[in-house]
Order: C-alpha cells, then sequence, then structure tokens
C-alpha cells in the first residue's frame, strides 16, 4: 500500500491531468520537485489542489516538451502534491511523489488548458509496494555509481547511499544520473526492480568509460 491509501489499480483515476517533461521521470515512492510557472500548468496544479492531488508526469516522445502539442510516451507515473508553496511573482513550487506507473491510453478533449488522458494502471500492480530488490547485487552496483561519480567529478554522501534501501537507490539513480531522455524512459519502462537495476549499471559503466577517455574539467 502507498503511503497514501493506495492499494491496488483501481484506487486511482483513469482520466488524468499531464505534466509533459523531458528528461524528467518519476517513480513510485521517489519524489520529484517542480517550479511551475506557465499559466496552463498553474490551472492544472490548481485543479490538482481543489482535488485529490494527482499529476501525471509523462515525457514527450521526441524529447521536445516546447512544442505545441509533442506526442508523449506511453508510459508516465501518477503523483501526488505533497509540498506546495506559492512564489511572490506567482510560481509553484511543489513536490511530487510517485505512486504508480501508467498506460497512456488515450488523451481526451477536456476543455482545460492542459492536457488530460485515459490511463491504466493494470501493468504495475506490483508499485503500490516497496521492491526488496532480492535479485540486486548491491555492492557492484553502488562500486558502478562510485566509478562514474569519480569519473564526472560528482559529490555524493556515500554514507548515505549504504544506508538506504535497495530500491531507492535504484530509483533516485535513474532519476538523477544525466541520461538522455530516451535512457531515461527505459529505465521507467523496466519491468522489475532487478531489470532496471541492471540497465542503471550498463549505462553507468558506459559513461565511465567513455568518460575515462578524456580529462576531468
Amino acid at each position: 500500500m502507498s503511503a497514501f491509501g493506495y492499494r491496488k489499480p483501481a484506487d486511482l483515476p483513469q482520466t488524468v491531468a499531464l505534466f509533459p517533461l523531458s528528461g524528467a521521470i518519476l517513480f513510485p515512492r521517489g519524489v520529484l520537485a517542480l517550479n511551475v510557472f506557465e499559466p496552463r500548468y498553474l490551472n492544472m496544479v490548481d485543479d490538482a489542489l481543489g482535488a485529490e492531488r494527482l499529476i501525471a508526469v509523462i515525457q514527450p516522445a521526441t524529447g521536445e516538451e516546447n512544442e505545441a502539442i509533442p506526442a508523449l510516451c506511453n508510459v508516465g507515473t501518477i503523483g501526488r502534491i505533497t509540498t506546495f508553496s506559492e512564489t511572490d511573482d506567482g510560481r509553484y513550487l511543489i513536490t511530487l511523489t510517485g505512486v504508480c506507473r501508467f498506460d497512456l491510453e488515450q488523451e481526451i478533449k477536456s476543455g482545460t488548458p492542459y492536457r488530460q488522458a485515459l490511463v491504466s494502471y493494470d501493468e504495475y500492480a506490483a508499485d503500490f509496494s516497496a521492491s526488496p530488490g532480492v535479485g540486486i547485487d548491491r555492492a557492484g552496483l553502488i562500486a558502478s555509481l562510485k566509478d562514474y561519480a569519480r569519473s564526472r567529478g560528482y559529490a555524493v554522501d556515500w554514507e548515505a547511499v549504504d544506508q538506504a534501501p535497495i530500491e531507492t537507490v535504484v530509483n533516485v539513480a535513474s532519476q538523477v544520473c544525466p541520461f538522455d531522455p530516451a535512457a531515461k524512459q527505459a529505465l521507467l519502462e523496466a519491468p522489475t526492480l532487478e531489470d532496471r537495476s541492471s540497465a542503471l549499471i550498463a549505462l553507468v559503466e558506459w559513461g565511465s568509460a567513455g568518460d575515462s577517455e578524456r580529462p576531468l574539467q
């Protein structure tokens, strides 16, 4: 069961507000901080706050969120607004906490300035519970992440990483590493946490190998 009382796909709405964001993915139990300033998305946040506080994060299929009506990927994640503040210049600073992934089934004409769609969560019933990641080589994963961080010159609190649940390690790394949108989407769509960990290791090892060929800046 999620922290918000959702137990199964039927507990979530079939019609959702869509927030297309290139390069941004959200995992169940993960968090995504957003700076909302476009009028249509300010309207979307207003509507969400007045209802179930749910917003669907999804990537444009082209990687170009600034297109007037970009085609969208087939899989996204429904998130719940868990923190909210308003700035003096009218922006909203929100945090979304992921609940469950979904398949985009059909966009609908909604009469709102933001896009809406019918979605299905049926393929992602396992998202409602944290994965123990029993098939993951934790030590190997962290070693690969350390090599990647070292090659990029990133500072990481490895003590915190060592103490975090394996699901958090995999999903946070998948979310924050600067992979291209297609790679991010592949990580999101990985069927299991073990599959995502394997894909993540492949990506960071490829990145580390490429960076080793040039000096650090």
